[in-house]
Formats: C-alpha cells, structure tokens, sequence
C-alpha cells in the first residue's frame, strides 16, 4: 500500500468552523475553489454535463494514499466522490461520459425514466457467448464516449453509478449524486410546500466504503480475492474523520472537494422558522445506520419519492437512526430545538459541568467551549487546541454500526462528522 508520511493535524480541521456558510456552486465554465460550507453543486443552464472516468488517489487520516477510479468533472481533475449534479425536475439532461480508464465503463440512472445512449434506449449488454456485460451501453476503454439523455423525474435524491463489472467499479469509486429540484422551488426537497428547507443550509451526505486490499489488487492489475474481502475505511462524502469536518475544497485534500460539517442556528418561528436539509446516498454494499446525537430528523423522501399518500397526506416520519440501505437514498428535513433554554442567571444547568481534565479527549485538541451553555465559552488549559468559536455546540454525528466509525479499526474516525449549533446571533466572524 501506498503510503504518506505527512499527517494531518487536528487542529487544521477547525478551518471548517470558521467558513461562513453557503451552498456554491461550481459552473461548467469555471470553476470556484474558495473553501465553503454546504452543497457544493454542478450546474448548467442547459443541464448538460461532461464526465471523466479516470483515477487517481484519495488520502485517509491514519496516512494511506489509495488509489481510485471516480466520475470528475471534465474541466477539474480527479476527485471522490464523482461530482454533485443538480438539475430541475421535468427538463432535459445530457451526460457525456469520456473514458480514461483501462476497461469499458458506463453509468446508470437509478429512478430516471427513458433513459438513452447515443440516442437508443439504454439497455443490457452482451457478449457473443450471451454472458451479461453492462447494464447499459457502456464507453470503450481507453478515450471511449458514449452520451446519455433522459428528462429529470420527480424531484428528490438520486445515486448514478456504473452499470459495468458492478461489483469492482462501483468499490472502486465510480458513483455520484445526482440532485433534482422542483421546478421553481430550488430550495424545496419535493414538490410539496411543507419540505422547505433555509437557503443554503443544504448538505449531502454520500455514503460509501473501501477495501484497500481490492484497491491495491487493482492498481497493480492483479486478481481481486472477493471472498477474503473486507472494508476498512467508511467515507462520507469521500473522507473519513476528521477529515469531514474540514470544508469543501480544503486545500490539503485536493482530491477530496465535499466538507460534512453541518453547520445551522436554532430554530426559532420568527427568525430561523426553516430547517436545513440533508440528502443521504449510499453507494457501498451493506446498511448505514446513520445518526446524530441530540436531534431527530425527518424523513420527506425516500428514493427520489415523496412520502405522501393518495390524496396527498403526508407520510414523513421522525427517524432519531437512518438505516440507508445500499443503493437507496434518504432525504431530511432536520432542525434544532433549545427545548430548555438554559441560561446562568435564570435557568441553571442542574449538575456540575466535568472539568476538562475528567473529560475524555482524542489528542489535544477540543471543540467543547467548556460551558454548557450556548454562546457562552470559557478557557481551556493552555496545552489544549480550543477551536470553539463563540461557544457554539458541536454534535457527533455517525454511523451506528461503530466499525463502519473506524479508520482501519482505529476508533472516532470512519463515518462520523459533528453537527455544528451556532448562537441565535451567530458568531462575531460571520
């Protein structure tokens, strides 16, 4: 395997509680790299959108480089997860695929209807022998192109993926999102008016997992011993803790553009009324119990569908653990609520907050503001890292199956991210 010897440090990721949020978005013509918060979108007025199948190599936080194949965008370069494309519900879309890799590949649309490939209906491929080869017509290896159209459907979360050697290509990182949005109604989940969500309080979170072993095999072009397979590393949007607290295109993960740090403020019916939206996808092979603490969520999509009845009731549900299953995707509207108002003076936590030195610590570095009342922050011993900001919460968030919360069976890493709860007011720097 091949490896790194520059680590980095926990203290580098408090960039990621320091950058305003916002959802960018990323043009074909050009592209932005100024680090930010929230959705980081493909977009184009034509919703027409060239990709590039090629590799290159991601970084974990315990120092592995491992090499992978991925969707880029083809004015960028190489990056994991393949690129967020948002597109508006009912209008035309166009993906070109362009082929770098050594062996044919193509792309499914899961949930999108008349899909087609160079103009005929995409379909299965196969052999001389009548042995299954693609899913749909795939492009050659080697520079090979194929073009896919189709009308985007019903507003919602999607997975594209390839349809080629499944098994392989899809661990070897060969899947994306693919966000549709109501017609008129960017910052609604669906098409109803009960989904809204707070502008640019919209997140991602693409699920998956790697074996470096089938990795490794891979790229030295060796057999891939599928029954001694098992995952090590479990990403979230390409990255495992810590590095998904640190924002999109963060300059020390160049491969790696989408941050998982959400970022809000408490609800409050005057002043911050609309929830933040998190779309969830799972592109690896087993379930992703997912959670975070201290806070319910509610699920308003599953699969690209609206959770509604007949005559239009609604069906959402609160979940406090989301088990996405693979291939499946899960949208969800999710606020936080300061139920009991805690306040020094007129409403006292009733216990004994634990000083830092009875607190369990990873490093040395702290998120807590060492009070346990929001907005208040107070010191830390001067051998701690404190990247609290204006005494805002930080919420763990993760994968409730802990394994998949592991960087190579070491603990707090893996599938995890905080959830960060800002002041009413916000905090001085933005």
């Amino acid at each position: 395997m091949k490896r790194l010897t520059i680590r980095r440090p926990l203290a580098l990721l408090s960039a990621a509680a320091v950058i305003g949020a916002s959802a960018l978005v990323w043009s074909q013509a050009a592209a932005s790299v100024a680090m930010s918060e929230g959705l980081l979108c493909d977009t184009d007025s034509n919703q027409t959108f060239s990709l590039t199948a090629e590799d290159g190599y991601v970084s974990t936080p315990d120092g592995n480089s491992i090499y992978m194949w991925s969707y880029g965008n083809s004015k960028r370069s190489f990056q994991l997860p393949g690129a967020t494309l948002c597109v508006e519900s009912g209008k035309p879309v166009t993906v070109v695929l362009h082929n770098k890799l050594p062996e044919a590949t193509s792309i499914v649309f899961p949930g999108q209807k008349s899909v087609k490939a160079n103009g005929n209906p995409a379909q299965p491929q196969f052999d001389s022998g009548g042995s299954l080869t693609s899913l749909v017509q795939p492009a050659a290896a080697n520079d090979g192109s194929v073009t896919y159209t189709f009308t985007a459907g019903s507003p919602g979360t999607y997975l594209y993926e390839t349809g080629t050697d499944v098994d392989k290509q899809l661990q070897m990182g060969l899947y994306g999102a693919l966000v549709v949005r109501p017609a008129g109604h960017p910052n609604q989940v669906n098409d109803r008016a009960d989904s809204a969500f707070t502008a640019g309080k919209e997140y991602v979170y693409l699920l998956s997992e790697i074996d470096p072993d089938v990795h490794l095999a891979v790229e030295r072009n060796q057999p891939v011993n599928w029954a001694a397979s098992t995952a090590r590393y479990f990403m979230i949007n390409g990255r495992s803790m810590p590095d998904t607290l640190a924002p999109n295109n963060a300059p020390w993960l160049p491969s790696q553009p989408y941050g998982a740090l959400v970022h809000i403020k408490p609800y409050d019916a005057a002043t911050n009324p609309l929830p933040a939206t998190i779309r969830y996808l799972n592109a690896g092979s087993v379930n992703y119990p997912f959670h975070p603490h201290g806070s319910d969520e509610r699920v308003v999509n599953r699969d690209g569908h609206s959770l509604q009845g007949p005559a239009g009731q609604d069906l959402s549900y609160q979940k406090y653990d989301l088990d996405v299953g693979p291939g499946q995707t899960v949208d969800v509207l999710m606020d936080w609520r300061d139920t009991e108002h805690w306040n020094a003076t007129t409403n006292p936590i009733p216990t004994q907050i634990p000083a830092i030195t009875d607190q369990l610590l990873v490093g040395s570095d702290t998120w807590f503001s060492e009070s346990g009342y929001l907005g208040t922050k107070n010191s830390v011993p001067a051998n701690l890292t404190q990247n609290n900001e204006c005494g805002e919460y930080y919420h763990i968030a993760h994968s409730h199956a802990l394994e998949q919360a592991t960087n190579y069976g070491a603990a707090f890493g893996g599938m995890m991210t905080v959830f960060r709860i800002d002041p009413p007011a916000g905090c001085a720097s933005q």
